[in-house]
């Protein structure tokens, strides 16, 4: 993965966007120091393409919503219990 910093990047921008189509990715630096990253863009529909690949994979317990029992509680608020 390559750094460029501010000014290059200004300069080049063409150049780099075309590097990053064809997929590499690219940082871009202020004084030596990484502030953004330029990645090819991938739609939201990749995204949506995604929810719910784990159905089925697992059982949501009929308890899962019934309140903890107070030493787990407490030990979750940091309190003695």
């Amino acid at each position: 993965m390559e750094t460029v910093n501010i000014h290059d990047c200004k300069t080049n921008l063409s150049r780099l966007l075309s590097r990053v189509e064809l997929g590499e990715e690219i940082i871009i630096c202020n004084r030596g120091v990484p502030i953004a990253k330029l990645v090819p863009y991938q739609s939201s529909s990749h995204r949506r393409s995604s929810l719910g690949q784990d159905r089925g994979r697992f059982v949501v317990p009929e308890d899962f919503n019934t309140p903890l029992p107070e030493e787990i509680l407490a030990a979750f608020e940091g309190s003695e219990g």
